[in-house]
């Protein structure tokens, strides 16, 4: 997949599905390259990895977000088993190429930046907690590839600012809604906010989801958006602090299929105005008609108990009742005859 889904946003696109794997394969090269092809079997348009150098981007001093590894004494220790090596990181994305997927991953320090333009991104997404980090964005900026900005730690003050730091670089942009709880609870995830930032920004806009379901995602693409990142896992029963806020690759399929279903029901308004030939046809089948009661001579004058409410719906409809009351029949009308308009004066 070509990212022209970040150039300019055009109404009515489809929307381009990344499937992050974040640290779900929890430093495993094989698994890493199981969730490719798990992705791909699943139909998304993009698989995003996080590319983390210890030694550039932490210190022993940092603090988990959540203690889940009793592998790793610190921090900085769980990141350093998260690293592969750059011939480890060209495997990726030959695989992923392999496999139609558009290859990305967000660098957390310059060097990974480095690393990652020497692999061959095809877009940068900027992690929520880099937005602030001017110097991170400058070198992606300067590869003029596109840039993603995930918003889940800053408010708008910080948004405008990273907006106007990445644009006076002439690169193509899309802003993401993101909220930065694991798992994301449906009150705060926040589909308001992508009316907002595309009002406020003119750009493409995503919604980068932790919710761990499929819901927010078909949501969003009810409103209308050109991205949506969804964090994913081979198994709920997998290991690893990405799981809770993860759907499963099985889901991704159905994600996937319900937003292709939404974008073809947006792309083919319907019009009351008129009902094709075939619905059209089904009219006679299903709607009723007025008819005779019992066998009706001519002459008759038509009363409230000459009249029954029955399939098919060939004669005066039941909406009709009104005008037929009071008047004569021209003919007789056999019991359960459609009563026609002509068949009255």
């Amino acid at each position: 997949m070509n990212p022209t889904w970040l150039q300019q946003p055009v109404p009515g696109s489809a929307c381009a599905i990344i499937a992050e794997v974040g640290q779900s394969h929890d430093g495993s090269l094989g698994l890493a390259h199981a969730f490719i092809d798990a992705i791909a079997d699943a139909g998304a348009d993009a698989v995003k990895f996080q590319t983390h150098i210890a030694a550039a981007e932490s210190t022993a001093a940092e603090p988990w977000r959540k203690s889940f590894s009793l592998q790793d004494k610190t921090r900085y220790d769980y990141w350093r088993r998260m690293e592969f090596t750059p011939e480890q990181w060209v495997s990726l994305r030959k695989h992923a190429k392999e496999r139609g997927l558009c290859f990305l991953s967000s660098p957390f320090s310059l060097e990974a930046v480095k690393l990652l333009t020497d692999v061959g991104v095809e877009a940068w997404k900027v992690p929520s907690g880099e937005i602030t980090n001017f110097p991170l964005l400058e070198s992606m900026a300067a590869t003029k590839l596109p840039v993603i900005l995930s918003t889940g730690m800053s408010v708008i003050e910080e948004i405008d600012a990273a907006v106007q730091h990445v644009r006076e670089r002439a690169v193509a942009l899309a802003v993401f809604q993101c909220t930065s709880r694991y798992p994301c609870p449906p009150e705060h995830i926040g589909l308001n906010v992508l009316t907002q930032f595309r009002e406020r920004y003119k750009c493409s806009v995503g919604l980068s989801d932790h919710s761990g379901t499929i819901y927010p995602g078909l949501a969003a693409a009810t409103i209308g958006i050109e991205v949506l990142e969804v964090h994913v896992t081979l198994s709920r029963e997998m290991f690893g602090p990405d799981v809770p806020a993860s759907i499963t690759t099985e889901e991704l399929r159905q994600l996937v299929d319900g937003i292709r279903v939404i974008e073809t029901m947006k792309a083919h308004p319907v019009v009351k105005s008129s009902l094709p030939e075939d619905i059209a046809s089904l009219r006679d089948i299903f709607m009723k008609s007025l008819v005779a009661n019992d066998d009706l001579p001519k002459g008759t004058v038509l009363a409230r108990e000459h009249l029954a409410i029955k399939k098919p719906g060939t004669g005066v409809p039941p909406s009709q009742l009104s005008t037929l009351l009071g008047r004569s029949l021209r003919r007789e009308v056999k019991r359960d005859a459609c009563i026609q308009i002509e068949d009255v004066e």
